[in-house]
């Protein structure tokens, strides 16, 4: 272990690893209770149109990235509460047009691109200090917002028309949601990839779901489990020599699955 640590490249996974499971488990908090998995994979995948669009440009893909996923979040909105359209038919919409945007871009690009599809699956070993540096940065910014509209987006998790009735903006905070969301994704795109992202998301607070309803209680387990699975995939794909993303979403999984065979309440519903 204290082998490992001696890499600088490994002490960058794992800063990068840390700031990433945490803010994706907070993030996810709100994903699980207010149902916006779907929207949290549709964003992801809308990712890839936004990093293309930055190496076409020759800028840095983060920043196209986040103005990208940005418009594609409130997109959804816009188009799931303005038109008569489902929430889930919009979000197919957005993933299907954003991605086949991306391949068009690579076409125009003219040759295979590493960074680009690094950017797909994965690379947390490869990170740079300047990514670390975004990660922060974007990280720190999203669980400010995330602390000063706390009681706000706590509201409209569980009852946004009474949020709406005693005076709290739902539908602007609804949209503040989307645009936190996609905020994640960007900044978690280089650890895990823009096909495993969603499942970094959810899966953590999937978990802890399953061991409490306390919604505070809830949020602190999913950051544990958010960090442990990112640090422990990331120690096991060194160790066994596997792809890093994949291995990390794989062990949140397990963790997942271990927490409901533990549940509550499924051993309540066994007792009634």
């Amino acid at each position: 272990m204290l082998e490992l640590l001696s890499y600088t490249f490994m002490q960058r996974a794992l800063v990068a690893g840390v700031l990433v499971g945490a803010l994706c488990a907070v993030i996810g908090v709100y994903v699980v209770l207010k149902g916006l998995s779907f929207i949290g994979a549709g964003i992801a995948h809308a990712s890839f149109g936004g990093v293309a669009i930055g190496f076409l440009l020759g800028v840095n893909p983060v920043v196209t990235a986040v103005i990208f996923c940005l418009l594609t979040a409130w997109g959804i909105g816009l188009a799931s509460r303005r038109s008569q359209i489902k929430e889930d038919t919009a979000v197919g919409i957005f993933f299907a047009s954003t991605m086949a945007l991306g391949i068009l871009l690579i076409g125009v690009m003219r040759g295979y691109n590493v960074d680009l599809f690094g950017y797909l699956f994965g690379s947390i070993l490869a990170v740079t200090p300047q990514d670390v540096w975004a990660t922060a940065g974007l990280g720190a910014l999203v669980l400010t917002v995330v602390g000063l509209f706390f009681k706000e987006l706590l509201f409209i998790t569980f009852d946004p028309e009474m949020a709406e009735v005693t005076g709290v903006p739902a539908e602007k905070i609804y949209f503040l949601l989307l645009g936190l969301i996609a905020v994640t994704v960007v900044v978690s795109i280089k650890v895990v990839g823009i096909v495993l992202v969603s499942a970094l998301i959810v899966t953590p607070a999937a978990a802890a779901y399953q061991l409490t309803e306390d919604f505070r209680r809830m949020m602190a387990l999913s950051v544990v489990f958010g960090v442990g699975s990112t640090l422990g995939g990331l120690l096991l794909s060194y160790w066994l020599n596997t792809a890093s993303g994949a291995t990390i979403v794989l062990l949140s999984t397990l963790i997942f699955f271990a927490a409901a065979v533990f549940s509550p309440r499924r051993w309540r519903r066994r007792a009634a």
